[in-house]
């Protein structure tokens, strides 16, 4: 063999190798994300949580609180939709010129406002649908009208647990 079929045989051997490395590493970073994108999806949110709290129920009850749940969050949506809108306006007027403040803060009221009107259809669709359930059901259900934040509130007791007099 030629020392010029050499060097191109050599070449082409540096080239394929390259390639397979480049594609090993660009598998193994796509498995990494696949990973973490799956992880993400695993943490535990609030379909999980009402999931948890209806366990303990038969079948039925959970399809039928569950969709009569999901009928008062479709209810509350436009509130929600509202609110995220006016945030967007506001953000943007906020990085405009001439900056005006008092139009920034009236669009976050707005917001403000459609995210409260929109708590409280879902409360308030919670509070109906626990009028028709059973007591056993509706202690199962009742921790769905704690916010968040109360959970991590020392002085708020867990839920399911009896008030505190």
């Amino acid at each position: 063999m030629s020392p010029r079929a050499l060097k191109t045989a050599l070449a082409l051997s540096v080239a394929v190798n390259l390639f397979a490395v480049a594609g090993g590493v660009t598998a193994w970073i796509a498995q990494d994300r696949a990973v973490k994108q799956a992880e993400a999806q695993a943490r535990p949110g609030r379909e999980d949580r009402l999931g948890a709290l209806l366990q303990p129920l038969p079948q039925d009850a959970r399809e039928r609180i569950r969709a009569e749940l999901r009928a008062s969050a479709l209810a509350a949506r436009p509130d929600f939709d509202a609110a995220r809108a006016a945030r967007r306006q506001a953000i943007g007027r906020a990085s405009a010129e001439p900056f005006n403040p008092a139009e920034v803060q009236a669009l976050m009221e707005q917001a403000r406002l459609a995210e409260m009107r929109g708590r409280a259809r879902l409360e308030s669709g919670a509070v109906t649908l626990m009028a028709g359930l059973s007591s056993a059901e509706r202690r199962a259900l009742a921790p769905i009208l704690a916010r968040r934040s109360d959970a991590k509130r020392p002085d708020t007791p867990p839920p399911g647990a009896a008030p505190q007099p």
